[in-house]
């Protein structure tokens, strides 16, 4: 999946795996996120269309925060289109990383979101209105 980091390869792969160790997971996603590696972005993302194709709630919340962490305000966009998708799950975490993104610098995620309001998906445009109430 990534040409250029195999740990998002394994953290992927573990995310995947019901039996892989949750704390184990965790650092691994966490190490990532500590890289604050904007080269990472591609494969994390590939890592999270992964994830909405296989319908992996968990995996979506894992690397929608690690994502944001590394990419900041600029992947509000990608990350309220996946929180768009309906996996039944109830996204705090994935949530909680767009708001905080949202309230982190409010100007710039206006310009990014507004567009999204507008957005022919409506589930996409309700979320992208959703998290410009953080926006203050």
């Amino acid at each position: 999946m990534n040409a250029t980091d195999p740990r998002i390869d394994r953290l992927v792969g573990m995310l995947d795996d019901l039996e892989a160790d949750v704390d184990e997971t965790i650092d691994l996603a966490d190490e990532l996120a500590a890289t604050e590696d904007r080269s990472l972005l591609p494969g994390l993302e590939a890592g999270l269309d992964h994830a909405l194709r296989e319908r992996n709630s968990y995996a979506r919340e894992v690397l929608g925060g690690v994502i944001g962490t590394i990419g900041g305000p600029e992947t509000l966009p990608l990350l309220v289109r996946a929180s768009a998708v309906d996996l039944g799950d109830d996204q705090d975490g994935l949530a909680t990383e767009i708001a905080d993104l949202v309230a982190a610098e409010p100007k710039k995620a206006r310009t990014l979101l507004q567009p999204l309001v507008m957005d022919d998906d409506l589930t996409v445009a309700n979320r992208a209105e959703w998290a410009l109430r953080f926006a203050g």
